[in-house]
C-alpha cells in the first residue's frame, strides 16, 4: 500500500473529488430504503396518495444525486489510476535504462518486460478497485451498521454473527492466495522468456527442425501456469457463493424474526423493509471489501516486483557531479586492468596495459573467449574494472559524469542493432542535430549510401523491428554510419566489419581512416586483413596480452599471431 500511496498522493484534488462522489453514492443506497420505509408506513398503508407522490419526488432527486456521485467517483478514480499507472511505467522504464548489464542479467530481460506491463496492470486493477470500492464500502458498512442498530437492536442480533465469519474467510483466502500469486507471476516470466527466445531464434529453430521441441517446452510452462492459475481462481471463486450463502441465511433470519415482531406489533412493515436493505448493504459492502483483500496478495506481489526494479541501484555509478569536460580529446590508457564478470568464477581479463593517442588505431585480435569484446565494453563503462584503472584524456573513467564520458565515444556493437523507424531516424540516433549533408557523408563513408538510394523511399525508408528488412551487412554499415555521425573522439568497432565482403571492408576502412584522423580508433576483429594497418595490434590469449606491435613486428615476434595470419592470408600477402 505504501508503494501505491506514494503515487496516489500526487493527486489530492482528484482523491477529494473521488471521496465526495463516494458519499453521493452511499447517500442513494442508504437514503432510498429510509424514504421507502417512511412511504410504506406513512403513505401507502394509510392510502395517502399525495404523500406517496411527495416521497416519490424526493426519491427521484436522491437517485439523480446518487447517480451524479457515482459518475464523479468513476471519473476521478479512472483518471487517477490511469495517470498513476503511466507514472509507474515511466519510473520503471527510467530505472531500467540506468541498469548496467549486471542488473539485466540478474533480473532477466523477460522478467523486466512482465513487470512493466503485467505487474503495472495488476496495480492498476487493484488501485481502481480501492478508489471505487475501498472508499465506499467501509463508509457504507459503518453507516449501515449505525442504521441497523438504530432501526431495530433486536433484529441486529441476526446480522452480527455473520460479520466475524466473513472476516475469517477473507483472512484465510488471502493467506492462501499470496504464494500462488507469487508463483503465477514467476511462471508468467518464464512464458515470456520462452516466447522471446522462440521469436528471436526462429531461424535457428526452423533450421534444426526443433519446432516440436519448442512447442512442447512452451506448452509445459504454459500448463504449469494454467495449474497455478486454476488453483488461484478456484480459491477466489469460492468467495462469491460462500459469502452469498451467508448473506441469504442472514436475510432469511431477519425476515423470520421480523415477521414474528410484525405479528406481535413491535415493528412496522416499512421498518422491516428498510432493515433488510440496511443489512443487505452492510453485508454486501463487506463482500465487496473482501474482494479487495483477496486481490491484495497478487497486487502486493506485483508491487514488490516493481519496487525491486525502482529501488535497485545500478552497479555503475552515474556520478552526476563528475567530470564533464577535459582539455584533451582522444587519449586512452589502460593501467594493469583486470576484469571479472559478476557471475563468473575467474577473471576474463588480467593485467591489461596499453595507451593510445588521437590519430592512432588500436586493434585487438585473439581466439574466441580471449576477452576482446570485454575490453571495449569497459571503456564506456558497461561494466567497471575489477582491478586497475582506465584513463580517458587523463581522467579515470569512474570520475566522469557517465553521460559526458559516453558522449566522447562512438560505439558500434558486434551485433548491429537498429530501431523501428526511418533510416534517417536511426542514423540521427548518433547525433539528433545532424544535418542532411552530415547524414549523407556518414552514409558514404560507411558504404551505405549506394544501397539506401536504391530503396524506394531512400533515407525515409521505414525499418522493421531490429532492421529485419535489411541484410546483415546493410545493418552493420548503418550502425557504423551512426557512430560516424556522432563525431566522437574515440571510435570503438567491436567486430563491426564481420558481415562485410572483403572489397567493401577494404573501401570502408580506407574511407574511415580519413574521418578518424583526429580520434582514437579501437577495432576488435577476427580478420587479420581488417586490422593489419593498425598502429598497434594487441594479441590476446586467455585474457592476457600475449603480444603487441604492428602487423610486421608481430609476424616476426609472435608465433601465435603468425599462425593466425597464415590461416587467413596468402604467402604473398604475408611477405608484403
Amino acid at each position: 500500500m505504501k508503494f501505491i500511496w506514494q503515487y496516489l498522493r500526487k493527486h489530492p484534488k482528484l482523491l477529494i473529488i473521488n471521496t465526495i462522489g463516494a458519499f453521493g453514492f452511499i447517500l442513494i443506497n442508504l437514503g432510498l430504503p429510509t424514504l421507502l420505509a417512511q412511504m410504506i408506513d406513512n403513505a401507502i398503508i394509510p392510502g395517502d396518495s399525495g404523500l406517496i407522490w411527495r416521497y416519490a419526488f424526493f426519491m427521484l432527486l436522491l437517485t439523480i444525486f446518487g447517480f451524479a456521485g457515482r459518475v464523479v467517483n468513476s471519473y476521478a478514480s479512472s483518471k487517477v489510476v490511469s495517470t498513476m499507472t503511466m507514472d509507474i511505467r515511466n519510473d520503471t522504464y527510467t530505472s531500467m535504462m540506468k541498469f548496467s548489464h549486471a542488473e539485466y542479467n540478474e533480473i532477466g530481460v523477460s522478467s523486466l518486460g512482465t513487470r512493466i506491463t503485467t505487474d503495472a496492470f495488476v496495480i492498476l486493477q487493484f488501485t481502481e478497485m480501492i478508489l471505487r470500492l475501498g472508499v465506499i464500502t467501509p463508509l457504507m458498512l459503518v453507516m449501515s451498521g449505525v442504521l441497523i442498530i438504530r432501526t431495530s437492536p433486536n433484529l441486529a442480533v441476526a446480522v452480527l454473527p455473520a460479520i466475524p465469519v466473513i472476516i475469517l474467510l477473507i483472512f484465510v483466502i488471502a493467506r492462501a492466495t499470496q504464494p500462488l500469486s507469487k508463483k503465477q507471476q514467476s511462471l508468467l516470466d518464464n512464458i515470456n522468456r520462452i516466447l522471446r527466445e522462440s521469436l528471436t531464434g526462429l531461424r535457428v529453430i526452423r533450421a534444426f527442425n526443433r519446432e516440436d521441441f519448442q512447442e512442447n517446452r512452451f506448452g509445459d510452462t504454459n500448463n504449469d501456469y494454467r495449474k497455478v492459475s486454476s488453483r488461484l481462481f478456484k480459491l477466489v471463486a469460492l468467495t462469491q457463493p460462500g459469502f452469498s450463502l451467508i448473506i441469504n441465511i442472514v436475510i432469511i433470519s431477519i425476515v423470520w424474526l421480523g415477521a414474528r415482531q410484525i405479528a406481535e406489533g413491535t415493528i412496522q412493515v416499512g421498518v422491516l423493509v428498510a432493515f433488510i436493505e440496511y443489512a443487505f448493504h452492510a453485508l454486501f459492502s463487506l463482500l465487496l471489501f473482501a474482494n479487495i483483500f483477496i486481490m491484495y496478495p497478487r497486487a502486493s506481489v506485483s508491487a514488490n516486483r516493481l519496487k525491486e526494479v525502482l529501488e535497485k541501484q545500478s552497479s555503475i555509478d552515474p556520478n552526476e557531479q563528475g567530470v564533464r569536460a577535459t582539455e584533451t580529446e582522444g587519449y586512452i590508457t589502460f593501467e594493469n586492468v583486470s576484469f571479472q564478470y559478476p557471475d563468473a568464477d575467474k577473471p576474463v581479463l588480467k593485467n591489461i596495459s596499453f595507451a593510445s593517442k588521437p590519430g592512432e588505431t588500436i586493434a585487438f585480435i585473439g581466439s574466441t573467449g580471449s576477452g576482446k569484446s570485454s575490453i571495449v565494453q569497459l571503456i564506456p563503462r558497461f561494466y567497471d574494472v575489477t582491478e586497475g584503472r582506465i584513463l580517458v584524456d587523463g581522467v579515470d573513467i569512474r570520475e566522469y559524469n557517465l553521460k559526458a564520458l559516453r558522449r566522447k565515444i562512438g560505439y558500434t556493437p558486434q551485433k548491429a542493432l537498429l530501431f523501428t523507424g526511418t533510416i534517417t531516424e536511426n542514423l540521427k540516433y548518433g547525433n539528433w542535430d545532424a544535418t542532411r549533408s552530415e547524414i549523407e557523408e556518414a552514409s558514404s563513408v560507411s558504404q551505405s549510401k549506394e544501397f539506401i538510394e536504391r530503396l524506394k523511399n531512400h533515407y525515409e525508408t521505414v525499418l522493421s523491428e531490429g532492421g529485419s528488412n535489411l541484410s546483415g551487412g546493410q545493418k552493420q554499415r548503418l550502425s557504423i554510419a551512426r557512430s560516424i555521425i556522432r563525431k566522437p573522439s574515440i571510435y570503438i568497432f567491436d567486430d563491426s566489419f564481420s558481415a562485410l565482403d572483403f572489397q567493401t571492408d577494404a573501401i570502408l576502412r580506407n574511407q574511415l581512416s580519413l574521418v578518424t584522423q583526429h580520434a582514437t580508433t579501437i577495432i576488435v576483429g577476427q580478420r587479420v586483413s581488417s586490422i593489419m594497418n593498425a598502429d598497434q595490434i594487441i594479441l590476446l590469449d586467455e585474457g592476457e596480452i600475449a603480444a603487441k606491435g604492428t602487423h610486421k613486428e608481430l609476424l616476426q615476434t609472435s608465433p601465435l599471431y603468425r599462425e593466425i595470419a597464415s590461416s587467413q592470408l596468402s604467402e604473398e600477402e604475408l611477405n608484403q
